[in-house]
This record gives structure tokens, sequence and C-alpha cells, in this order.
């Protein structure tokens, strides 16, 4: 019995190492995929508090990668924090890594906005509003959607 077990925590940790190798996860990613294929969770869990120890596996790397790549493909707050939630990353631990990115929203969603629709304001209402509800969508809040929208109207006028 003592020797399946051990087999299992070495199958579980090589193919921890081998997702970790793809790109960086969270801990309750990995423990998820793992169990999809059907290890059992008191191995993995042993494995997982094995791999943080080594600094092979780190909620805070992954959440600082993850925020970083998704600012740069002009993600906003609110969707980069549901996003990792959804990945199992504690509130206080997004809140404070989106505090020290120290991004100016407005100008990120100024810049999304020009890179789909270019530098002029929409020609009606209807399609300003299908434009900031890109934006909306994105994860902007809407103060920084309203104020990204009128900066592209005044450098027009």
């Amino acid at each position: 019995m003592k020797a399946d077990a051990e087999e299992d925590v070495k199958a579980i940790e090589h193919r921890a190492v081998h997702l970790l190798g793809r790109r960086e996860h969270s801990a309750a990613e990995l423990k998820r995929k793992l169990r999809q294929k059907g290890f059992a969770a008191e191995p993995i869990d042993e494995v997982l508090e094995l791999l943080a120890e080594r600094g092979w596996q780190s909620d805070q790397r992954f959440t600082e990668s993850y925020i970083r790549q998704r600012i740069e493909n002009g993600y906003g707050p609110l969707k980069i924090r549901f996003d990792l939630q959804q990945k199992g990353i504690a509130s206080s631990m997004i809140e404070e890594l989106l505090a020290a990115q120290e991004t100016d929203w407005v100008e990120l969603a100024r810049q999304r906005y020009v890179r789909r629709f270019g530098e002029t304001p929409a020609a009606d209402e209807k399609e300003r509003a299908r434009r900031l509800r890109h934006l909306y969508q994105r994860g902007f809040l809407p103060d920084q959607v309203r104020t990204a929208y009128h900066r592209i109207e005044q450098q027009e006028g």
C-alpha cells in the first residue's frame, strides 16, 4: 500500500511539474487539473505543499504574472479581479497586487478604445453605446470608460 501511495505522489508531482513547466498555475488550478486526471485529493495537497516549499509554485508569482499579462492585453481591473477569483486566488492578494501595479486604468481604456476603433469618436449614439460596451466587457469601471471616451472626444475637438 505504501509503495502505491509513493508512486501516486511521484506521478502527481511529475504531472504538476509538467504543467508548471508550460506556464505558472495557481494552486487551485493545479489541484483542479490533477483531480480531473483522477488523482486523490490528499496526495495532491501533499505535492502542492512540497512544490510551494521548493518555490516551484507560488500563487503570488502566478498572480503578478497574470495581472501584468492581462494589463498588456488591455483588460480592466474588474475582469482581472474576476478571473483571478475564478482561479482560486484570495481577494486580499488580488487587491494588494493590483494596487502595486499603479496602472492608469483610464489611459489603458483609452488605448484599448483607440486600438479597436481608432481615434475618431462614434458617429451616433448607437455606435457610441456599442463602443463603450466593448470597454465595459473588457472589465473597466464606468468612470474609467466615461473619462477615457471624454479624452478621445477632446482630441477630436
